[in-house]
C-alpha cells in the first residue's frame, strides 16, 4: 500500500499537465533554491543552539543612560484660545 514507482509516475504526469513543459525548468530551479535556503537556515539554527556562550550573556539595556525628554514649557503650547 506504500508509494510505488507507478504512483510517482502518475504524480509527475499530473505535474507536467498542470504546469506545462515550458515552466517545469523554472519551477525546478525555484524549488531547488528554496530548499538550499531552508537547509542553510536550519544549519544556522543548529549552530546557534550548539554555541551556549552566545546565549549565556544577557542583553544590556541602554535605556537607563538616556535622559528623559524635558517637560513642555507652561503657557507656550501650540493650542491657543479663540479671540486672543
Amino acid at each position: 500500500m506504500g508509494l510505488q514507482g507507478w504512483h510517482l509516475l502518475i504524480v509527475l504526469l499530473v505535474i507536467l499537465l498542470l504546469f506545462g513543459a515550458a515552466k517545469l525548468p523554472a519551477l525546478a530551479k525555484s524549488v531547488g533554491q528554496s530548499a538550499r535556503v531552508f537547509r542553510g537556515e536550519m544549519k544556522a539554527l543548529k549552530e546557534d543552539d550548539a554555541d551556549p556562550s552566545a546565549t549565556s550573556t544577557p542583553p544590556t539595556s541602554t535605556s537607563s543612560s538616556v535622559p528623559p525628554y524635558p517637560p513642555p514649557a507652561q503657557g507656550s503650547g501650540g493650542a491657543q484660545t479663540p479671540g486672543t
